[in-house]
């Protein structure tokens, strides 16, 4: 699936994650996970992978994602990657 624009998904709110997807010419997915470093430093691979999983699962190949978690649970990090990737095309 190729990005045309930049989408945004979620907000930097308590139990959130602001998802930010924009198109790259690099090849594969490049992820930028920021936030809380407590909740980085116990969760940030799992979050990651979720994050990879969710955007390989809609088609996405070549795109830059930037994440601000805020404590969010793993269907609202699904929900707003997807939104942002729609957003995005």
């Amino acid at each position: 699936m190729k990005l045309n624009k930049t989408g945004e998904a979620g907000a930097a709110e308590s139990g959130d994650i602001l998802v930010t997807v924009a198109p790259s010419e690099e090849s594969g997915i490049q992820i930028e996970l920021s936030g809380k470093s407590v909740i980085l430093k116990q969760f940030g691979r799992q979050i990651r992978e979720l994050i990879r999983k969710t955007a390989e699962e809609n088609g996405l190949e070549n795109a830059r994602i930037s994440a601000k978690d805020n404590g969010a649970l793993d269907c609202t990090i699904k929900a707003r990657v997807r939104a942002a990737i729609q957003r995005a095309v």
